[in-house]
């Protein structure tokens, strides 16, 4: 689209100055919309004139969830820079694969993770390293304080990439799904028309931040609108409630997945948790029990269940509130500006009530993936994202997601993928074959089970095929168990029918 981008911190700015823009909570800094402004356009300047970042240049991040988060990523939309979230969960090679592919001209990153952001500047080759201490004296705030002058606000349009967020695929290769100006703007008008976002509006971010739902719900929408966000460093289930909690805050809105709400409601303090100023919590990123949300309807709080992607921005389908008891189990209906069909192997859709394949279209969608041609041909048919996951719609657009084509499990919130985990198996020796997949689990809803053919003679043991995931993934991509097997279920055509294999 050729619309143009409008600066919205440079306008509340100059609208309602003395608004609160950012509360954070760990670092205690308080910032209006005349300070974050101020804060942005050093940020901008330093990025431009210290390290010679430039349009269309992208500019990676690895710290804790951080008022410095927002800086960076509005002071590249002010130069027409790249904002690169990077997950600090991630392993070192995973991290140097997404760096390498990503090709930042700079890495920032918070103290408690220099390094690891060492080791991958200088696998990849990052121009410029730069350490972020929260506020606190730092590579980035000495180069904020020795900037002068305004920054002068980069002409972009709506069809530009303002981030680049990764997602793991099927194959094992994560993918920089492009966020666009475009996309982000329709998201925040999604949001705050289906969430009930006013300026007056205060959410609380919890999700970390090199998330999509981190970044979208309900951040990057209050910051649209003029809102207020508190930005928690990490989430913690009894912070999180007094959070909630404190009048002085005065929270309103915040988006989370089932583990945080379950978390929380399993302590003692959930009981009296004042959460009156609630307006909006909304859930997603997995399946919402509904022994949960009637938890919370108990305490008059309907958590409003939705279904999203990287690759959607967030909201693709949301339950609204006055319905969400009756439709227990359904995602919702597509928001505003979406469409959503349920198709079959063929693209043609089915019949209300019928399983096939969610696709999406709309202004929110992501054009495609950074790099990777292959995926952008293989995973879009005239304009409709093919979602991967398998629904069915009612006869009035609610959807309801009952299992996913692709192999997918969700543990704690993250998605993973068992593809990742099986390259890094076969990186040991005497592994003939492996298949992953998710099984059940009372705390994270589910985690990895690793099926292992080992060659002849191996001595391989469950510990060392652990051991040695940890080393190279992130911990909660980890298997949780091992079995091994003579062999492996097999259809005709050799390909391993993972269904087969025991979950119990």
């Amino acid at each position: 689209m050729t619309l143009p981008v409008y600066d919205w911190i440079s306008h509340h700015a100059g609208v309602t100055p003395e608004a609160m823009a950012v509360i954070d909570l760990y670092s205690g800094r308080r910032q209006t919309y005349r300070d974050f402004d101020a804060r942005v356009d050093a940020c901008a300047l330093y990025l431009r004139d210290g390290l010679g970042v430039g349009k269309g240049d992208r500019v990676a991040m690895l710290a804790h969830n951080s008022s410095d988060h927002f800086e960076v990523e509005f002071a590249c939309r002010r130069i027409g820079a790249i904002f690169l979230p990077l997950n600090w969960r991630l392993a070192v090679p995973e991290l140097e694969f997404i760096v390498g592919d990503a090709d930042p001209k700079a890495l920032i990153a918070g103290a408690e993770f220099m390094d690891a952001a060492r080791v991958v500047a200088k696998t990849v080759g990052t121009p410029h390293l730069v350490q972020c201490a929260d506020g606190e004296p730092s590579d980035y705030e000495k180069g904020l304080a020795a900037t002068r002058g305004k920054c002068p606000i980069e002409p972009l349009v709506h069809d530009d990439t303002w981030a680049l967020v990764y997602t793991s695929g099927t194959t094992g290769r994560p993918k920089g799904a492009r966020i666009t100006h475009g996309q982000a703007f329709f998201n925040a008008v999604n949001a705050a028309m289906k969430c009930e976002l006013t300026c007056r509006s205060v959410g609380l971010v919890f999700l970390p931040l090199f998330h999509v739902g981190g970044l979208q719900l309900f951040a990057n929408p209050n910051f649209h609108i003029g809102a207020t966000n508190v930005v928690m460093r990490t989430f913690d289930p009894l912070h999180f409630l007094n959070v909630l909690s404190d009048p002085e805050l005065g929270v309103s809105h915040a988006f989370g997945v089932p583990t945080n709400f379950l978390f929380a409601s399993q302590l003692e303090e959930f009981a009296d948790a004042d959460l009156s100023r609630i307006v909006c919590l909304g859930i997603g990123g997995a399946a919402c029990p509904q022994s949960l949300l009637e938890t919370y309807a108990e305490r008059d709080i309907i958590l409003q269940n939705g279904w999203g992607m990287t690759e959607t921005c967030t909201l693709g389908t949301l339950l609204p509130r006055h319905r969400a008891m009756e439709k227990i189990g359904s995602a919702g209906q597509a928001v505003m500006h979406t469409s959503v069909r349920v198709v079959d192997e063929q693209g043609r859709d089915v019949p209300a009530g019928v399983n096939g394949e969610l696709w999406i279209k709309g202004p929110t969608i992501t054009p495609g993936y950074w790099n990777r041609p292959d995926a952008n041909a293989t995973e879009f048919t005239d304009g409709w994202f093919h979602t991967g996951d398998a629904a069915c719609m009612d006869e009035e657009g609610f959807v309801t997601i009952v299992d996913r084509y692709k192999d997918m499990f969700i543990s704690g919130g993250e998605n993973v993928y068992p593809a990742e985990i099986e390259n890094v198996i076969y990186g040991l020796d005497g592994v003939a074959e492996t298949a992953v997949i998710g099984v059940a689990d009372d705390r994270w809803g589910e985690v990895g089970r690793a099926f292992v053919v080992t060659r002849q003679g191996s001595n391989l043991t469950e510990d060392a095929i652990i051991g040695h995931c940890r080393d190279n993934l992130a911990k909660f991509k980890v298997p949780k168990s091992v079995r091994f097997m003579d062999e492996l279920p097999h259809n005709a055509t050799g390909k391993v029918t993972k269904h087969q294999l025991p979950r119990d």
